[in-house]
Order: C-alpha cells, then sequence, then structure tokens
C-alpha cells in the first residue's frame, strides 16, 4: 500500500487523494485509469483496476486536475479531460434523473403544487423538490406549506433544488415540474440521496462542505 494509503481498496475507509480526508467508499468519488491512461470517473464504484478517491466536490476535482494528483496517486502518465469536473456533474445530474424517474414509477412521486400541498397535508413527504429554475415565490409558499406541516408533527422534510424544471419533467414524462414531492419508499429514499449528492457536488462552497458532509451514494 503506498503512504497515506490512496491505493488502499480494503477496509471501511478510503482517503481523498487532494484533502487527505478519510471517509467510507459510499461518501466519495472514484476514478479509474483506462487502458489508454485517461481517468474515468467511476460513480458506481464497479469499474475494473486500482481506484483513486476523492470527497464528492467539484472544486476539489478541478484542484486534482490543477495539482496532478490524479498521475501521482495512480503512479503512471495520466491523461484527465479539463472538462472532467463538467463531466463528474452531468453524470450525477443523470443519477439523479434517473432515479427520480425509479421513484415515479414505483408511485413515490407526485408532481404539482396542489398535489404537493396535499401529500404534506397529509404527512407523507420525505423530500420537497424545487426546481433550480423555480420562481422565489413558488417556492416561499411551498416553504410555508412544509413548516406546516412539521408543526402539526411530520418528521424533518428536506428540501431539495439539485435539478432545472426541464430535468425533473424529464423525468416524469412531462415538459418541465417545478415542484414535486418524495413520498417514502425505498426508491423515495434512494433518490433522496443522489440529489444530496449532486448538491453536495455543486455546492457554493463545496470544498469546505465536501470536507464536513458526508452522504451515502447509491450503487
Amino acid at each position: 500500500m503506498a503512504a497515506g494509503g490512496e491505493d488502499d481498496e480494503t477496509g471501511s475507509e478510503r482517503t481523498c487523494i487532494v484533502t487527505r480526508k478519510k471517509s467510507s467508499p459510499e461518501t466519495m468519488l472514484r476514478f479509474v485509469r483506462s487502458p489508454n491512461g485517461m481517468v474515468v470517473p467511476d460513480l458506481k464504484r464497479k469499474l475494473p483496476g486500482r481506484g483513486v478517491w476523492l470527497i464528492p466536490s467539484r472544486s476539489v476535482v478541478e484542484m486534482a486536475i490543477k495539482k496532478k494528483a490524479f498521475a501521482r496517486a495512480f503512479k503512471a502518465e495520466t491523461q484527465t479531460s479539463p472538462g472532467l469536473a463538467e463531466e463528474v456533474g452531468r453524470l450525477l445530474e443523470r443519477a439523479a434523473r434517473e432515479s427520480f424517474s425509479l421513484a415515479n414509477k414505483a408511485g413515490q412521486v407526485v408532481a404539482g403544487y396542489g398535489k404537493v400541498e396535499e401529500a404534506l397535508g397529509r404527512g407523507q413527504v420525505l423530500a420537497v423538490l424545487h426546481a433550480s429554475d423555480a420562481a422565489d415565490d413558488g417556492v416561499r409558499k411551498v416553504g410555508q406549506l412544509v413548516r406546516r406541516s412539521i408543526e402539526a408533527g411530520a418528521n424533518e422534510i428536506k428540501i431539495i433544488t439539485s435539478l432545472p424544471s426541464d430535468d425533473l419533467g424529464l423525468a416524469l414524462g412531462r415538459s418541465h415540474v417545478i415542484h414535486a414531492a418524495l413520498l417514502g419508499g425505498s426508491a423515495a429514499l434512494a433518490c433522496l440521496a443522489r440529489m444530496e449528492f449532486l448538491r453536495v457536488y455543486g455546492a457554493v462552497d463545496n470544498a469546505a462542505l465536501g470536507f464536513e458532509t458526508q452522504v451515502t451514494q447509491p450503487n
């Protein structure tokens, strides 16, 4: 095993090759080196070969490229796309969108202000999803409904704004979706984890947030 543990893929923890922070594999991003030397993101953590790990932060991925951390970690010449951080973001967005679609097919999603309001009134909501391009007024009104639901005895309700309206709509087979809610169920929980992982990756202060926040990413 190399010093610092960057090539150790056994045990319960992995080490970020940039920050040196340790965490469980499910809370980190794995990358492998392809036969032609390209650095490839492995979101499902299943590609063959030795992997190296980063905390889920766009700025940390950019830092790894700038500091040539991948070549040092792999101990081999590597090629890294300048757009690797954006590629990871797109892959995380696609995973979140697909997970949202699966939750919908499982009957664990409602969409539209009226249906979200109704579900909140029944105390059935695990998380509320606002499109990232939603109007402030609509977000405020739904926020008031969320507060009332919690005051009435509902459990904690997450607020997610990870995807734009077109992506939310695409997942549900509609033109666009502004407000939606995840109800209880395994598919909804998996979707929430994907959305949270995407949020952490793209947070404004993502480097600091990534150091401190652990969000499990489903396989």
